[in-house]
């Protein structure tokens, strides 16, 4: 099939029926929910937007030679990573950054699992069919263009415990197998999207210990699979709300699960690994938190020049040419620029793999996993600084309709320099949904920690991934002078 349009999604997830609880409510139709259509009908619209910006977001498959999402790409070029840059961006704009898990997300995740099916095999082949198993899903996935979500944090119970994985009652595990597949229980966190997939997902997050064979599982398995539960967080979506007054949380609130596997059968097929606590801790050579970081460095771009654009038109609708604000935008405009050339130089300093898989240069995006989280919630700061109480004096559109309060509105909430009145509200309101909103809160949380938290990222980068050689060298260069 290729790449799917917005109805063939939507049409796809009115035929399943899958466990969606929101609210005390179990969902029949996501679709047509008005806790959960707001969001449904913007993910369509995002797969209409690969064929509406088909020269940027679609390519055309090698093997099938159809018209296959850009991010299902395995790039075999610099032309390829450019390509699918360009692709990434586009499809971003359909929420201005705000939808943090569109399918787009996942597909540069398994794109790079498929890469590269000796990791998956390991050295000496045990794995053969855990390997054969995610090519061809990574196969499925862009013939179908089939949407994912995805657990990989263990529930938190006690922080006392939680460390040691095995033992733990509440981390998902095997528990049996059958001649049809692996018998699954436990839960993890957190099923962003969960209500819009097709399939989940489960592979590695944090290292396992030897012992921990039960809990070293990766696979993937359809949502309407028994036992297979998600309680999602209470709605941000503003259900009923008139798009004018709510016109983020009415439209962007992708939704976040509690994924319980309640003795899940997983079929064979989609087993990719079963015990192998080796193979477990060692996917990050396949390359895909190189992926992942990727594509959430150019949707948090986005975000941020969305940001920068509401934060300024704010401060010119009530006349703030302070030196305060004008610092502020500033500030803005700095994390814009700082994280546009960190992708610009990703792609310059890109590096093909052995196998002929190109790849941009992970060292210079693994800061933005640090800062990402520490600027996102600045930025919030700083709209909600420049609009101060304009951000609650904001008219609804059923106010600017009345008759008798129109006219009042237009002499007395007008905006600076002529601005319509209409306007002034507009902009009020869509800050107001993006940093005060339910909504609002729940993206604060997610740009918090939706790559782990900016101190964990640090950490890792110090103990793990930066190249400190030429830090010692000078370091060491000094030293023998100083004793010359």
């Amino acid at each position: 099939m290729g790449a799917r349009t917005g109805r063939q999604f939507l049409d796809g997830l009115r035929r399943t029926q899958r466990e969606i609880w929101v609210d005390g409510e179990r969902i029949a139709d996501v679709t047509a929910h008005p806790k959960l259509a707001g969001g449904a009908n913007s993910l369509a619209a995002i797969f209409d937007r690969q064929h509406a910006y088909a020269a940027d977001c679609l390519y055309t498959d090698p093997q099938s030679g159809e018209p296959t999402n850009v991010s299902h790409m395995i790039p075999r070029s610099r032309e390829d990573l450019r390509r699918r840059h360009a692709g990434l961006v586009r499809l971003s704009e359909g929420s201005m950054g705000i939808m943090g898990r569109t399918p787009d997300y996942m597909n540069m995740k398994f794109a790079a699992f498929a890469s590269a099916p000796a990791v998956w095999a390991g050295a000496d082949g045990r794995n053969e069919r855990g390997a054969r198993n995610i090519v061809a899903f990574q196969r499925h996935l862009a013939k179908a263009d089939t949407a994912l979500t995805h657990t990989i944090i263990q529930a938190t119970i006690d922080k006392r415990t939680d460390a040691r994985v095995v033992g733990n009652r509440a981390a998902i595990r095997k528990v049996g197998q059958t001649d049809k597949g692996i018998i699954v229980r436990g839960a993890r966190v957190l099923a962003t999207l969960a209500p819009y997939a097709d399939e989940q997902t489960v592979y590695p997050s944090q290292p396992l210990p030897p012992e921990a064979t039960d809990y070293a599982l990766s696979f993937a398995i359809p949502l309407d699979t028994p036992g297979l539960v998600f309680l999602c967080r209470d709605s941000a979506a503003a259900p009923g709300a008139d798009p004018f007054d709510k016109p983020l949380s009415s439209r962007f609130d992708e939704q976040d699960a509690f994924c319980i596997f309640d003795d899940v059968l997983v079929p064979w097929e989609r087993v990719f690994i079963d015990g192998d606590v080796a193979i477990y801790n060692s996917l990050r050579e396949t390359g895909y938190a190189i992926g992942m970081t990727t594509q959430s460095t150019i949707r948090a771009l986005t975000k941020l020049e969305f940001a920068y654009g509401l934060a300024s038109r704010m401060a010119e609708l009530i006349g703030d040419r302070s030196p305060a604000t004008t610092e502020m935008l500033g500030e803005l405009a700095c994390y814009v620029r700082l994280t546009a050339n960190a992708l610009e130089l990703s792609l310059e300093k890109a590096w093909q793999r052995a196998d002929g898989v190109w790849f941009p240069d992970g060292a210079v995006l693994d800061p933005m996993r640090s800062m990402l989280p520490v600027w996102m919630p600045r930025v919030a700061e700083i709209i909600t600084l420049i609009g101060s109480h304009n951000l609650l004096t904001t008219p609804s559109r059923a106010q600017l309709h009345d008759p008798k309060l129109r006219p009042l509105i237009d002499e007395m909430l007008h905006g600076a320099d002529g601005a319509a009145a209409d306007e002034r509200a507009q902009v009020f309101r869509m800050a107001w949904d993006f940093v005060g909103s339910s909504l609002g809160g729940r993206g604060f949380l997610y740009e918090r920690f939706y790559l782990t938290s900016a101190s964990r990222n640090k950490q890792m980068l110090h103990e793990r991934f930066f190249d400190r050689r030429r830090a010692r060298a000078l370091l060491d260069d000094m030293l023998s002078r100083a004793q010359r």
